[in-house]
């Protein structure tokens, strides 16, 4: 039997009308149920056994996994801290999954039961599996990639974090001995123990210089260099760019090793061959400031020749009509190369040379490879050209500090993400396609 109702109005059959969505919503405490009340029997069967299954499968793996990360063990040697603390993230992770896919189950049910209560008919079999590819393809493609990259990216970043707030160290590493959470007591030392704090003070302002100097030097390098040889005068372009992007085409890390060599206090070729003719020999691989010299040097070598290719090519898709409407305005070459030159070139290649500073931020290879980031300081547990990725290196596999070494790492991606997160900001990164 139908209820009629207003004119306008679809017709309700009196089944459907004496629906309740709050029934279908406690019925989905156990999954499945709520479907089979909206008389979706696929889905609700479906539906009954996954879940079942899992809570069965999953739900005292999870709660033992959480109860290890709450106290990381009783028992050392018995009791391995650091299994506990991976079964444990892993738990919460798959936790977090499941209370997702519980929530998907409640709200689905309760969204088929409104539907059905204003009129709805229950599709068929062939109609639902239809509207289920049409509507949630998407789904189907970013769900196991989403939980594939909580696995690989989200529990190792966890881990990391984790760490910080331990007392992990080479004094109390399992199994012979049990971690404790120690809360903010790690950041704390970083800030108010002098070896700490100074160690951090001295690694961080080095590496924001490292970062400004290398970069707007191999930059400034590279943009000299292509508008010079840019010029209609100079003759032999192809040879020219062909031998300055030679550095390029070298692997980098055959480059830092000549030059280590070459910077050798004692036997290399800078000192011997070259400053030994004027009584001079420079501590390069000893002194902090000669150390800073010269790496800043070899970055600049190594990233000019990348930047000089970008900025080569943009310069050769400059319309010569601008430049000869310079001429006839009577147009100087700083103008020309003010308000053309200047601007085509920025407006091209800003995201790519911004990336360099990011690049140069984390640069682990040229400081590792030349000095690893010595020579020492007195009154520090960083050498002077550590940065602060060298450094995280440092403790975690030459001191086994991990504990101090995680929480520099979370500063340094605090640091970092900031800074992304204003330069995507001031770009149409985070704005949606209809806002353009």
């Amino acid at each position: 039997m139908n209820i009629q109702n207003a004119p306008g109005q679809q017709t309700i059959p009196r089944g459907h009308q004496n629906h309740n969505p709050v029934v279908a919503l406690l019925l989905s405490l156990v999954p499945g149920l709520g479907q089979l009340y909206n008389r979706r029997w696929i889905k609700g069967f479906a539906f009954l056994i996954i879940g079942l299954s899992l809570i069965i499968a999953l739900t005292l793996p999870v709660i033992h996994g959480v109860a290890g990360l709450i106290d990381l063990g009783d028992t050392p040697e018995k009791d391995d801290s650091r299994s506990l603390l991976v079964q444990g993230i892993l738990s919460v992770i798959i936790g977090v999954i499941f209370l997702g896919l519980y929530a998907i189950n409640l709200s689905d049910a309760f969204k088929d039961a409104k539907k059905r209560q204003q009129g709805t008919r229950t599709p068929s079999v062939r109609q639902a599996f239809r509207d289920s590819w049409e509507h949630g393809f998407p789904y189907f493609v970013v769900v196991p990639n989403f939980i594939m990259m909580a696995l690989i990216v989200i529990f190792p970043l966890l881990f990391m974090i984790s760490l910080a707030f331990t007392n992990y160290n080479l004094y109390n590493s399992p199994p012979a001995h049990l971690l404790d959470w120690v809360g903010f007591a790690n950041f704390k030392a970083l800030f108010t123990e002098a070896v700490w704090s100074k160690s951090l003070l001295s690694v961080l302002s080095w590496t924001v210089v490292w970062t400004l100097v290398a970069t707007t030097l191999q930059i400034t390098l590279a943009f000299f260099l292509a508008v010079l040889i840019n010029d209609n005068r100079v003759k032999f372009k192809r040879v020219i760019r062909t031998v300055l992007i030679l550095p390029w085409a070298v692997p980098s890390f055959m480059t830092v090793l000549v030059f280590t060599a070459m910077f050798n206090d004692t036997f290399g070729a800078i000192n011997r061959d070259i400053f030994s003719h004027f009584g001079l020999s420079i501590p390069w691989l000893s002194d902090p400031l000669w150390a800073r010299i010269a790496i800043i040097g070899i970055q600049v070598w190594l990233g000019f020749p990348y930047v000089f290719t970008l900025i080569t090519g943009v310069l050769q898709s400059i319309s010569k009509d601008w430049y000869e409407a310079a001429d006839v305005d009577g147009g100087s070459r700083w103008k020309k190369f003010r308000f053309i030159t200047m601007p085509h070139v920025l407006y091209a290649t800003a995201p790519l040379l911004i990336m360099q500073y990011s690049f140069n931020f984390n640069n682990f290879n040229l400081i590792f490879l030349f000095n690893k980031g010595g020579p020492p300081v007195s009154g520090q547990n960083s050498g002077a050209t550590d940065i602060l990725i060298s450094w995280v290196y440092s403790l975690t596999f030459n001191e086994n500090n991990y504990k101090m070494a995680a929480a520099i790492s979370i500063i340094m991606g605090i640091v970092v993400a900031a800074f992304a997160f204003y330069q995507f900001r001031k770009t149409r990164s985070f704005r949606e396609e209809d806002m353009y």
